[in-house]
């Protein structure tokens, strides 16, 4: 498949090609691959991650700016390490991310943690670790914040997550900046929460934090809530508040199809945030995930059977909804392709591609264009490298699939796919059975 000439100049591109009739991670057939691992799997390639980090990173150029990835989108160590020996750091919202962060070299000035429910054992863990700043979310939050630094005799450094009620025009369920939404303080109330934090004498602030949504394929809604926050910082700092550093989360978006039509690329994402905060002379923070992490993956899976149904045929492939939930979840579209390119002239025609699990929700794609296909033929998930491994799961007792990271020439196994014995060995039975 030809790199769409559109694509291959914008945000979209991967190191995900065929050559020869095969399709290719960077410089490793697929196929071979998946003789050594098995189906289905995960695959990312390095130089991908790489390239879509350096966007954000120089579209930001001329600014203090640090571009934290938002380790929710895929959380692999081995991914983690690739971004942080690039310059990236790390933007975490548990207890467990922020473990890992670490376990992958990730130095605590450069962890951002975020997330409306934490608890006094992840602040006690991250205050004890090292930690750049919380993003608060909650007045309370800010409290218990506040106690657990003054029990270790620290100060936190501290943003305050505002909800400027702007509509990302994305999908409901990413959506985060809307008045209706969990996420934040209201920013009409931002004047007296700030106070009060400045009261308050085991927090410091530093900043202020926004965070709209996830998958947003246009710049406006970004802009409605950056002329925002730049209008409160000059307010907070008139207040006499030390206002330097302005998080702004992430949630640019992917093209998860290959037409012509594609998201903004970074570096207009940059030129909106200086046009519209570059005069304040605050540190930028951004927090972009899934466009790092999306496009620089693929769900590899095999065909099971070709079933013949009443007015359409079904392919039952080894990947399910449990390795892969978007589609069951969200309704999202990811392209697929098969792995070995079909030959000039074959006319393609329509499956329902679908899993194995016992749910009419283990639904990828239906009525979707693909050339004829037998059992035992391997196809390719596109932009399957954000919210993929880390939202599987074991259901239907369906041991969860290795990820594989490709460099140039070479592949590795990054987490091992385990056997039966070991998913089934976890559980533990009651003496009194």
């Amino acid at each position: 498949m030809p790199q769409n000439p559109v694509l291959a100049n914008r945000q979209g591109m991967d190191h995900f090609l065929y050559r020869d009739g095969a399709l290719y991670a960077e410089d490793v057939p697929v196929a071979e691959i998946a003789a050594a691992v098995g189906t289905p799997f995960y695959v990312y390639s390095t130089a991908t991650l790489q390239r879509h980090f350096r966007l954000f990173d120089e579209a930001l150029e001329g600014m203090d700016h640090l571009v934290c990835y938002a380790m929710k989108a895929a959380s692999n160590q081995a991914i983690l390490k690739t971004l942080t020996q690039a310059g990236a750091g790390m933007d975490v919202v548990s207890q467990g991310e922020y473990l890992r962060a670490k376990a992958a070299g990730v130095p605590g000035d450069k962890i951002v943690f975020s997330g409306v429910g934490k608890t006094a054992e992840e602040i006690r863990v991250a205050l004890t670790g090292g930690i750049r700043q919380f993003n608060v979310e909650s007045e309370p939050e800010m409290e218990v914040i506040n106690a657990v630094a003054l029990e270790l005799g620290q100060v936190a450094p501290i943003t305050i997550r505002v909800n400027p009620d702007v509509d990302a025009k994305t999908h409901a369920k990413i959506a985060t900046g809307k008045s209706e939404n969990k996420f934040g303080i209201p920013i009409a109330r931002a004047r007296d929460v700030y106070a009060h934090a400045a009261s308050l004498k085991g927090l410091k602030v530093v900043g202020i934090d926004v965070h709209i949504g996830s998958q947003l394929t246009e710049l406006e809604p970004f802009r409605q809530a950056y002329q925002k926050v730049a209008e409160l910082t000059e307010t907070l700092r008139a207040d006499g508040h030390d206002i330097k550093r302005l998080d702004l989360g992430g949630g640019l978006g992917i093209p998860y199809t290959r037409s012509n039509e594609a998201p903004p690329l970074p570096v207009e994402y940059g030129q909106l945030i200086k046009e519209t905060l570059g005069h304040l002379g605050c540190e930028i923070e951004i927090e972009p995930g899934r466009l790092i992490a999306g496009n620089a993956g693929l769900m590899v899976s095999k065909v099971i059977y070709v079933k013949s149904g009443e007015g359409r045929d079904f392919l039952i492939v080894d990947g399910a909804m449990n390795d892969l939930i978007r589609p069951a979840m969200y309704e999202a579209h990811h392209d697929i392709v098969a792995v070995q390119e079909p030959e000039a002239g074959i006319e393609s025609r329509p499956y329902d591609i679908v899993g194995p699990v016992c749910e009419t929700g283990d639904t990828f794609a239906k009525e979707r264009n693909m050339p004829p296909l037998d059992a035992g033929d391997l196809i390719a998930f596109r932009s399957a490298g954000a919210y993929g491994a880390v939202m599987a799961s074991e259901y239907n007792s369906r041991p969860l699939i290795p990820e594989v990271l490709v460099h140039g020439d070479q592949f590795a196994v990054i987490r091992p796919r385990p056997d039966y014995d070991e998913m089934i060995n976890r559980d533990t039975i009651p003496e009194w059975l």
